[in-house]
């Protein structure tokens, strides 16, 4: 190689270096910034900013006690919570659990007493006495997946060592609109998620959030305690058919999870998230409405052929020809949620299990007062989960496991959505699997023998806790049904 040559090796690579040098002072104050939030523990926007709705107020769900040595539910959060309690300082050997959700977390119909909250606590004390388990019931009713997110930002200031959430059930109770949100390009979304996770990036974009001080709409600025639509008399007629709002539900409800997972994982607390179990084969739909592009010749059909099925009386003999009326109906009125669930019956009666669960689901997305998570939710929630790299306790597919035709009913569900107390003792024993799978408890032979513990537990509940969990069940069937009596206060 000639001088010549070499010079001009030097001299490229002197360039090179220069540029590389230039690049790194250029994103060195960018990286130390970086740092530096991680350093405070400044967490994602995404976990403290909702551009669908707002709070008249946002009230803590803790507050110290009268003594000073314990945290309580505040009395100003009761009825919708119950009561729960630890302690204002943790003990060096305390295990802080959070369960955070709706009323299953709390265990309605019955209580805090017989929800998986307290079915695990009892697993983790006979699997490891020598530590001090505190697992405490967060469980609000009616409580939707926007009302959770400040729940979670507060107990994340509690030292929690593990954090469940089992949320998707109340998304569509409350009225609100999305009339101010505008649809923005997938490619925008997937680089905003991307983006997301680098906290200069957060941090700038909700600055600039601030800085815009756009409001929220003020007809969804919700109290500061839920009001939902079955709440008040005339609840369930509120109900229309509208596609566009329940696409906007379940992008909300995506985003909330997904602030409220980063939010956990930003302070490095462990997280499962559970898929929640519906009642499908003995929970039919609560409002049916017939398809909008049906003829008024196929209305009159549809009504006429209705009303005569209605008025007969199945039996073995004559389930096939049900099915063949049945799907005569389906294809007329392909959006009619109660046709589906009858037929659905039908096939579970003709043992055809496979079609009869696609037109039980089928019954339950087209429920024009949808009580039960939809799909949609199942695949946002498993997004949201391989997004994240989260751990998800699947109740819902375990559930059909046990359920003799792999279609979840009354054999482990009271209602719609609610479990059996023995449904409540399977769901902590998948919560107690999960955390040996991620080291947070060592497995022990006798992790499964709590039969024993579990009697006395229940033994020792008065009768009259069972029968107030009986008249709650009485109550939440009205109250699903519509047949609430209590009147909205004029604002």
């Amino acid at each position: 190689m000639s001088d010549i040559d070499v010079g001009l090796t030097k001299s490229w690579k002197r360039s090179l270096l220069f540029r590389v040098g230039a690049i790194v002072i250029g994103l060195l104050p960018f990286l130390l910034f970086e740092l530096t939030l991680w350093g405070v523990g400044w967490q994602h926007a995404d976990a403290i900013t909702d551009p669908y709705i707002g709070f008249t107020e946002i009230r803590p769900l803790f507050e110290l006690s009268a003594e000073g040595s314990e945290y309580e539910i505040a009395s100003n959060r009761m009825p919708l919570f119950c009561e729960a309690r630890f302690p204002a300082t943790k003990a060096d050997n305390e295990f802080r659990i959070f369960c955070i959700g709706g009323s299953t977390v709390q265990g309605r119909p019955f209580a805090p007493d017989t929800s998986f909250p307290k079915w695990l606590q009892l697993r983790l004390q006979t699997l490891d006495s020598t530590k001090k388990w505190t697992v405490v019931n967060c469980g609000g009713v009616s409580y939707a997946s926007y009302r959770l997110v400040p729940i979670v930002k507060e107990v994340l200031e509690y030292e929690p060592d593990l954090i469940v959430l089992y949320t998707g059930q109340n998304e569509f109770l409350e009225d609100r609109t999305y009339s101010q949100i505008k649809t923005a390009p997938s490619w925008i979304g997937r680089t905003h998620d991307r983006l997301s996770k680098v906290r200069t990036y957060s941090f700038l974009r909700a600055s600039m959030m601030e800085a815009k001080s756009q409001p929220v709409d003020p007809e969804n600025v919700l109290p500061a305690d839920v009001e939902a639509r079955l709440d008040f008399r005339g609840g369930l007629e509120q109900y229309e058919r509208d596609d566009s709002w329940r696409k906007n539900v379940i992008e909300h409800f995506e985003q909330n999870l997904n602030g409220m997972v980063r939010a956990i994982q930003a302070v490095d607390v462990p997280l499962i998230l559970c898929n929640p179990v519906t009642n499908l084969r003995d929970a039919s739909p609560f409002k049916s409405q017939h398809s909008s592009s049906m003829t008024e010749a196929q209305r009159s059909r549809f009504e006429s052929e209705w009303e005569a099925l209605n008025k007969e009386s199945g039996s073995r003999v004559g389930w096939p020809q049900m099915k063949s009326q049945l799907e005569r109906l389906v294809e007329i009125n392909p959006r009619h949620a109660d046709t589906h669930y009858r037929l659905g019956q039908v096939y579970q009666q003709l043992e055809q299990f496979e079609s009869a669960k696609r037109h039980l689901i089928l019954a339950k997305e087209e429920d024009v007062c949808p009580l039960r998570i939809v799909e949609p939710m199942y695949t946002a929630i498993d997004r949201v989960a391989k997004g994240n790299a989260v751990s998800v306790v699947d109740v819902k597919a375990f559930f059909e496991t046990v359920a003799p035709d792999g279609i979840p009913g009354r054999e482990s569900l009271l209602d719609h959505v609610h479990p059996t107390i023995f449904g409540h003792q399977q769901i902590s024993e998948l919560l107690l699997l999960e955390m040996i799978d991620q080291g947070l408890v060592g497995p022990k032979t006798e992790q499964f023998d709590c039969g024993d513990v579990f009697r006395d537990h229940l033994g020792a509940l008065p009768f009259i806790y069972f029968e107030l969990g009986k008249d709650r069940l009485a109550g939440l069937k009205r109250w699903a049904e519509g047949k609430v009596t209590r009147e909205r206060t004029p604002q």
